[in-house]
């Protein structure tokens, strides 16, 4: 054999070998970290805590390594947490608050009443390791934002740069409020278009988001109605009568995978669900049967890459709604609870100028 051949293979082997060892193992095709050209609100900053939390990332990361090691479904509770949040109201952590006397939360609305508590705690989590690193200087709303961007790469999906400065909201929604920002699993294509449009998020934008479909569970409760009492014709037979075996009844207390194809993966597998009429919910496969929205749907079942590629760029535009900067809201010492009161915030305003101007 020839030597140099040999010798090349000895050093892929060593560096293939490095990667493993440093914990680099599950690098994607697709990364998107080193593209900043997506356009940010003022305010925002895709280095914002360069100086005042430079280890930020990396903390949250490594920490929800941590979590996806014991139960990678907990990616999709995170990445639900931050969509139900920029939803309503703007991307203010104010989902993350418990209710009070004066009234229940975002929490306890119908749409968000199947969010994983534990997602909850998973957040508080990182605020308690961020604080405790950098002091009370990183929003609840940034972590939420940072924790769905990890959901997403360590199911492996795309990795991509989060624009970073958001405060955190003062009050939750009301009810009502959250209901009416929260399409709903049984909303066909016609009134997605008309609820995403009153945020500027386009169509192209509704079927790249739509994907985060593709991690996950639901419950019975948010698809039977497609089955019982009379079958939808748009779902595909077969899938039908296995859906049937998990929820015999219309008002069955069960669950099933999102995505029957790679369940627990973040790829372009919703897309082919959905080509084969195999999409879970009315509002999944209904993208398909429109014919506004088939063809973005035959395009991403067909490249993962531009999934991946536009996926980025809605969640970025999505990840920007609404959101408070500056001297507007503040930064939680709990994420579950507004701050007695917003005096601290100025001193964190006047370090970030501070920095700025270094």
């Amino acid at each position: 054999m020839d030597f140099k051949v040999v010798s090349l293979t000895s050093l892929l082997l060593l560096v293939v070998s490095a990667l493993v060892l440093f914990g680099v193992s599950e690098a994607h095709s697709y990364s998107y970290v080193d593209d900043y050209s997506a356009p940010i609100v003022k305010g925002l900053s895709w280095h914002h805590y360069k100086s005042s939390c430079p280890d930020l990332e990396t903390i949250v990361r490594k920490h929800l390594k941590k979590v996806f090691k014991e139960d990678i479904g907990q990616a999709a509770g995170l990445l639900r947490v931050h969509f139900h949040d920029c939803f309503v109201q703007g991307c203010d952590a104010s989902v993350l608050l418990d209710g009070s006397c004066s009234g229940p939360s975002e929490q306890d609305a119908p749409p968000n009443l199947t969010l994983r508590k534990t997602a909850f705690e998973i957040i508080e989590d990182l605020r308690e390791l961020v604080h405790k690193e950098c002091g009370r200087v990183v929003s609840c709303a940034d972590l939420t934002a940072l924790a769905a961007r990890d959901s997403v790469v360590l199911s492996g999906g795309p990795d991509y740069n989060v624009p970073l400065g958001r405060r955190d909201g003062l009050n939750f929604a009301t009810r009502e409020a959250t209901i009416a920002n929260l399409p709903g699993p049984t909303s066909n294509t016609s009134f997605l278009i008309t609820s995403l449009a009153t945020k500027n998020l386009d169509t192209t934008d509704l079927v790249a988001l739509s994907g985060g479909h593709t991690i996950g569970l639901s419950h019975c409760a948010s698809f039977t109605g497609r089955l019982y009492p009379t079958q939808d014709p748009t779902m595909d037979p077969s899938f039908a009568d296995d859906l049937k075996e998990i929820c015999p009844a219309l008002d069955t207390n069960a669950t099933t995978v999102q995505d029957i194809r790679t369940p627990n993966k973040f790829d372009n597998k919703y897309y082919v669900d959905l080509v084969n009429r195999q999409g879970l919910f009315t509002s999944d496969q209904d993208l398909y049967t429109d014919s506004r929205t088939r063809d973005i749907v035959e395009k991403f079942a067909a490249d993962e890459k531009l999934f991946f590629e536009q996926f980025v760029a809605s969640m970025i535009k999505m990840g920007q709604l609404s959101v408070l900067t500056g001297r507007k809201g503040e930064v939680r010492a709990d994420c579950s609870v507004r701050n007695s009161d917003n005096a601290y915030l100025a001193s964190v305003v006047e370090e970030e100028e501070t920095a700025a101007e270094l």
